[in-house]
């Protein structure tokens, strides 16, 4: 604390000796201070991760689905990418993510669509998912097909992420049945929480990648 009740810490010149001015001189000289902010960012880089992708399937049944109509089937031959629909109740995968997303502190819902509908779209609240997880089963008779549920969960802590979820029974055979984006910035610590979770939870066929 300077005088007069300030912050600013004065130079030792003020008050000081010959040697306390040269100790602060060094001690402030740009180049340290250069160092300390290097050595800060190196910490800090080490501690947080940036812009990670996930996905997997589900250790389930799977069927192809035949083309519905003759303009599908030539899509299907020209692209050889088949469509397979998987035997998993979409709602209690979702609700298993959430609580994933709930362990490493996201703590708002942004937007919810299930099968091309959006339920919910708050992006201004906070603190909702909770409320979600436990209101989710109210979203049920929504879902007709249970074909696919997307969530946009937005975590708030030192850094700002955004976890961008798909969740999908019916997809082609080159995707997977979850696909996670988060983008921005998220501790390591949360995001291996947030895996652990999923390992310990959901029957997984393939490793994360």
């Amino acid at each position: 604390m300077g005088r007069y009740g300030s912050d600013f810490k004065e130079p030792p010149w003020v008050v000081g000796s010959p040697k306390e001015v040269m100790d602060w001189a060094e001690r402030n000289h740009p180049s340290k201070k250069g160092e300390k902010d290097k050595a800060s960012e190196r910490r800090r880089d080490g501690d947080f991760l940036k812009n990670l992708h996930i996905q997997f399937d589900f250790e389930v049944s799977k069927r192809e689905i035949e083309p519905k109509n003759i303009f599908s089937k030539l899509f299907l031959k020209v692209t050889r990418n088949k469509m397979i629909e998987e035997d998993f109740d979409l709602i209690s995968k979702a609700e298993l993510i959430l609580r994933a997303l709930a362990k490493a502190k996201f703590r708002n819902i942004a937007k919810l669509v299930v099968d091309g509908k959006t339920l919910y779209d708050h992006p201004e609240k906070k603190s909702d998912l909770r409320k979600a997880i436990d209101g989710i089963d109210e979203f049920s008779h929504e879902i007709r097909d249970r074909g696919s549920i997307k969530i946009t969960a937005v975590l708030a802590d030192v850094e700002k992420c955004t976890a961008n979820i798909k969740i999908r029974r019916i997809h082609s055979k080159r995707e997977h049945s979850v696909d996670i984006q988060m983008t921005g910035e998220i501790k390591k610590e949360l995001y291996h929480t947030f895996l652990n979770y999923l390992n310990q939870n959901l029957c997984v066929k393939e490793e994360f990648s």
